[in-house]
């Protein structure tokens, strides 16, 4: 038998494993025909047979944070490493495949992986009208992480992934990403409106406990996230879409943000990069620092701090300086023997740079929680969409109402990270809201809202152009993208290498797997 790999290669093991199972079973029975009552005595009277759908979908919940800072993280130049090797990527603008294939493997690996539990609770739910509910989140949860693939490859398998151990189908063919874009619309609405109060909550969900209406505004939310992809590549698509998203109702507070709160026994996937071994490699980013120091912006004073010897554990890291006017973020376009050539290089302490961190006693806890979805980013959108004509309501009145929830949703990090009311309102008072300005501005603090949510903040820079960003001038980037931006990041090389023809031929449909290729509605 040939062995299949690629995408499920780990479901043809536990195929294997069930088989030879099955067969010493099979030759066991017949070998002991004769002895009465073997299947009575040889079951274990506690051994599970069959395993509740919520558990897998609970465990999809949790699968789908992400560790973004090797690429995306860095392309939107809030978070940097200047070193090459292991940690290199959107740092340099280079392909390094072991961190460019990072989230094609954490979102399709088998058999843990969200696609291949979330394919198989809605193949054990769809024919289930009381579990319509788990039915239906599972649909919303599949759209939202396949949106991420697409966001970050283009096209993807879609409609035979995570079909492995289902269908037998270990290499998967690649669906058109504009394609797959159209159905996740479809399911998103479909599933947002076959949610039912009235039959099974289920309350293994991570994030709302199987509350509906919670639900109901995070289907809407992601449907005007989607909405909005299309804005530059189909305007009246996007407008048709963000009406049914505002009709069906979305997020009204930050108790309704979806997210993952990570604990000291599951930490958040970002951890060790923070806190750990990497804890002296990573860096706030120049443009990020820079940008919230010109508008006096109060979140900058809970998310940046310089400690006095950067490489060490929190314990003995020294004097924690806080104060926004010292911090000074790392610039792009150095390594880590270059980086001495930055103007304003601060030097060393120890074995790390005095450039500004992420405070480890905030926003970069091992705890910290991952936000999927947010009312800040819910009500920026709200914000362009009202700028474009696409719905009613004040511009103003979103755009205000997104900054301070970003502002507001700071303490989920920790209680000692809140923003008082009052600096909420006085940064808004000193950086109002300007129709001139309107699309730059919402999208701006969009980047700002989707901190540490790497694939959001870089989709929408790639979709709405702002901030309005220096290129990486990183004298070695790859050729593709040399003096620009990464647009998608390329396929695995196991990909190329083993899943061939499906490889090329979504290549010969989309476009040369580079960096610089773009998804449909990058525009």
């Amino acid at each position: 038998m040939r062995v299949p790999s690629g995408l499920q290669k780990a479901n043809y093991s536990r195929m294997k494993r069930i088989y030879i199972y099955l067969t010493l079973v099979v030759l066991l029975t017949g070998l002991n025909s004769c002895d009465k009552d073997f299947e009575e005595i040889n079951t274990n009277p506690v051994l599970a047979t069959t395993l509740d759908p919520i558990y897998l979908f609970s465990n999809a919940e949790f699968s789908s944070a992400l560790n973004t800072l090797s690429y995306q993280s860095a392309i939107v130049q809030q978070i940097v490493t200047p070193f090459t090797g292991v940690l290199e990527g959107g740092n340099h603008n280079l392909v390094y495949d072991p961190n460019s294939n990072a989230i094609f493997n954490s979102l399709y690996a088998a058999p843990s992986g969200p696609v291949v539990l979330l394919t198989d609770v809605i193949n054990q739910t769809k024919a289930n009208p009381a579990r319509i509910n788990l039915y239906s989140m599972a649909r919303i949860m599949k759209a939202y992480v396949f949106s991420v693939l697409v966001d970050t490859y283009g096209d993807v398998p879609y409609t035979q992934a995570g079909q492995g151990f289902l269908s037998g189908i270990n290499l998967p063919k690649y669906d058109d990403n504009k394609t797959i874009y159209d159905d996740l619309i479809k399911e998103v609405s479909e599933a947002t409106k076959a949610l039912d109060a009235t039959k099974t909550i289920e309350t293994g969900d991570l994030f709302y406990k199987g509350n509906i209406a919670q639900w109901q505004k995070l289907g809407n939310s992601l449907l005007l996230r989607l909405a909005m992809r299309y804005s530059k590549a189909d305007a009246t698509k996007a407008q048709q879409y963000v009406t049914t998203a505002v009709s069906g109702g979305v997020m009204q507070s930050n108790t309704d943000n979806a997210l993952i709160a990570f604990n000291s026994s599951f930490n958040h996937p970002s951890a060790n990069s923070y806190q750990g071994t990497e804890k002296g490699n990573y860096y706030l980013g120049k443009p990020f620092v820079d940008y919230l120091l010109s508008t006096s912006d109060p979140r900058l004073n809970v998310i940046a701090v310089k400690y006095q010897f950067p490489a060490n554990a929190l314990a003995s890291a020294g004097t924690e300086d806080v104060n926004p006017l010292d911090q000074n973020g790392m610039p792009f376009g150095y390594n880590e023997s270059s980086i001495v050539n930055d103007p304003l290089y601060p030097g060393k302490s120890g074995a790390a740079w005095k450039y500004s961190q992420l405070n480890r006693r905030t926003v970069a806890k091992i705890d910290i929680p991952e936000f999927f979805i947010t009312y800040a980013q819910t009500q920026l959108l709200l914000a362009e969409a009202a700028q474009r004509g696409w719905t009613t309501g004040s511009v103003s009145g979103f755009y205000n109402a997104g900054v301070k929830a970003h502002m507001d949703q700071m303490k989920q990090y920790d209680v000692t990270a809140a923003i008082p009311a009052a600096s909420q309102d006085a940064y808004l008072l000193a950086n109002p809201f300007n129709a001139a300005t309107a699309l730059q501005q919402i999208n701006t603090q969009y980047w700002i809202a989707s901190f540490q949510n790497g694939s959001e903040a870089w989709a929408n820079f790639r979709r709405s152009g702002f901030p309005a960003l220096a290129p990486n001038t990183y004298p070695s980037a790859d050729p593709a993208v040399a003096g620009g931006f990464i647009h998608r990041l390329v396929y695995p090389v196991r990909e190329k290498s083993v899943n061939t023809a499906n490889y090329n031929e979504a290549v010969a449909r989309m476009g040369a797997d580079n960096l610089a290729t773009r998804v449909f509605w990058d525009k």
